[in-house]
């Protein structure tokens, strides 16, 4: 998620864990844990395709930020009367700040490595997109409401009020995708797709117009569909994929990262003699927001390179058309 809804949850469920007393500080030190991790974006890998994939790596994990939590708590009890002097809701709150941050991130699509160093693929669960301000104004009212107002005697019902919002809203998200699943499954059962893999994520800012990509080896069927109109049907186009080019990415090793991290869902072509892939979970067709060149051809012959940054194809004039389907 982006950068001040981590902050808001952060300082939200670090300030809900404490006492009156302390529900400041608790707060701002949760702000500052719960966008910690996120600051692996800093580090500057191999190429393009290694940020990119690696983000959300060795910070994001689970198996990583328990054991910190308590590393950061020992160190509080050490240095702070108040932490020691009521050590156990200082141990919640710390720990909340930074795992919750991960988990969240699993919701959208971009893909969470929750267990590095295991060698699993990113979790994505593709429930909320990266900004989505229903779920987020919530946690910033009782954030403030933590950091302005700590001894209102009505803070702590603030807070457990927003953060029931947003779970439930978070919670919602789960049930909306449930029942594009359940849509998409009648269609593929009536082979009107016939696919076995494919993906479903929200649309920009809302958890009412739903995306659908269904992959087969040809191409892939890109469709919508809102919840608001149930009864409508999803419309497909169907993308045709260059077997040529295809064949070609199988054996670049930038390619088979790529596959990888985003679960198989790439889309390669060759465009001025240059090997291009995009990550379709992030975009509409034709624009997407990761691509990447990794090959080129020169004398008839194709090259892997160094991973480039392709540019960004996304048209940000097209929520428009998003917010009319919805």
């Amino acid at each position: 998620m982006d950068s001040l809804t981590q902050i808001a949850l952060g300082a939200s469920v670090s300030a809900i864990c404490v006492s009156a007393q302390d529900k400041r500080r608790a707060a701002l030190l949760g702000a500052v844990l719960g966008t910690l991790p996120d600051l692996d974006v800093l580090i500057s890998y191999a190429d393009p395709i290694d940020n990119f994939i690696k983000h959300r790596g060795f910070s994001h994990s689970l198996l990583v930020l328990i054991p910190l939590s308590i590393l950061i708590w020992f160190l509080g009890k050490k240095l702070s009367n108040r932490v020691a002097s009521d050590p156990y809701p200082w141990l919640a709150s710390i720990t909340l700040a930074l795992v919750t941050h991960p988990i969240l991130d699993a919701h959208t699509v971009y893909g969470t490595q929750l267990f590095w160093p295991l060698d699993n693929p990113p979790s994505m669960w593709a429930t909320i997109f990266i900004i989505d301000p229903a779920y987020t104004l919530p946690l910033v009212i009782i954030a403030l409401a933590a950091i302005i107002a700590p001894r209102w005697k009505a803070t702590q019902k603030t807070l457990a009020i927003g953060l029931i919002l947003s779970s439930s809203y978070l919670s919602w998200s789960w049930i909306g995708k449930s029942l594009v699943t359940q849509k998409l499954a009648s269609l593929i059962e009536l082979n009107e797709i016939n696919s076995q893999k494919y993906f479903i994520v929200p649309t920009p800012f809302n958890t009412l117009l739903w995306r659908i990509v269904a992959m087969t080896p040809q191409g892939y069927y890109e469709g919508f569909y809102s919840i608001r109109k149930p009864s409508n049907p999803i419309n497909f186009r169907f993308i045709g994929i260059d077997p040529n080019a295809q064949a070609i990415a199988l054996n670049i090793d930038a390619y088979k990262k790529l596959n990888w991290f985003s679960h198989g869902f790439l889309k390669t072509e060759i465009i001025n003699n240059q090997l291009i892939v995009s990550d379709l979970r992030m975009g509409i067709e034709p624009d997407y927001v990761f691509r990447f060149v990794i090959g080129d051809r020169k004398n008839e012959k194709w090259h892997a390179i160094v991973p480039l940054k392709a540019g960004s194809r996304y048209d940000r004039s097209r929520l428009g058309e998003i917010f009319k389907m919805i």
